[in-house]
């Protein structure tokens, strides 16, 4: 069982879960776009996910000398370089228009780590923006980047399925930030720590509302679409309403990021 435990610790911490989120939303952009030929930007947002994620975490920590390089932290490392690697190569495999929106989030992935002018601290602590960061490069890789790769125009519909999907990245990070409450710097001021935990709550819920609202002005309108979209709130909601301060790691970090998975997974299966 110790074993089972360290190997999720581990799935966790070198932030593959969090990839295959990522990789699972684009491929539900694929599907709702009908891009059938792409095999590229899944895997570069995949292993691009745990470049990303992995040096947001711990590159800091490695700086200021806080890091002890255990067993696993040395794994993540070497599974961050060989991750580097495959994001370089399928990189190269991309559109010349993709690889510049590539650059753009690399950019703000670098802006939200590292502190680039003097006497300032990196964006990820800018106060109230971490959200809107997050929420934004989600959207900018899951979606616009398939969109783009495939020459695919920029209907009405694409910025209806990116308003959708920033509302539940959105609301997904207000899970995190609740339960990471307690652990937050007072000057982050997110969302919990300016309007308290029950009104955060209730945004999250007026915004899960209007997600699937947003579905009728869908120029692909279907039931079908409209039920799974309206699980999907459900689920998300159920998640906000029992996320607390005292909830495991694994609440957030696991389950609640499974969400785009079982999405995925559910529309691949019976759609």
């Amino acid at each position: 069982m110790q074993f089972f435990k360290k190997l999720l610790d581990f799935y966790i911490n070198a932030s593959i879960h969090v990839a295959l989120s990522v990789y699972a939303l684009v491929q539900l952009t694929q599907i709702l776009f009908t891009i059938t030929t792409d095999f590229t930007t899944p895997y570069f947002a995949f292993f691009g996910t745990i470049v990303g994620y992995n040096f947001v975490k711990y590159d800091a920590l490695a700086r200021a000398k806080r890091l002890k390089m255990t067993l696993q932290l040395k794994a993540i490392a070497f599974l961050s370089f060989l991750s580097l690697i495959a994001t370089g190569y399928y990189f190269l495999q991309l559109q010349k228009s993709t690889q510049i929106i590539g650059f753009v989030f690399l950019a703000i992935t670098l802006l939200y780590t590292l502190p680039f002018f003097p006497n300032k601290k990196n964006a990820r602590n800018w106060a109230g923006i971490k959200i809107y960061i997050v929420a934004l490069c989600w959207v900018g890789v899951t979606l616009f980047l398939p969109i783009i790769n495939a020459d695919l125009p920029f209907s009405s519909y694409v910025f209806l399925v990116a308003a959708q999907r920033f509302i539940l990245i959105f609301v997904m990070v207000l899970i995190f930030e609740i339960i990471d409450l307690k652990w937050d710097d007072p000057h982050l001021k997110t969302v919990p720590q300016q309007i308290g935990v029950q009104k955060t709550k209730r945004v999250g819920i007026i915004l899960m509302f209007l997600f699937v609202l947003l579905e009728f002005l869908s120029t692909d309108f279907r039931i079908e679409f409209l039920a799974l979209k309206l699980a999907l709130a459900i689920t998300t909601i159920v998640f906000l309403l029992f996320s607390n301060e005292h909830r495991s790691r694994y609440y957030a970090s696991f389950w609640v990021e499974s969400i785009p998975i079982f999405w995925w997974l559910f529309l691949v299966l019976f759609g």
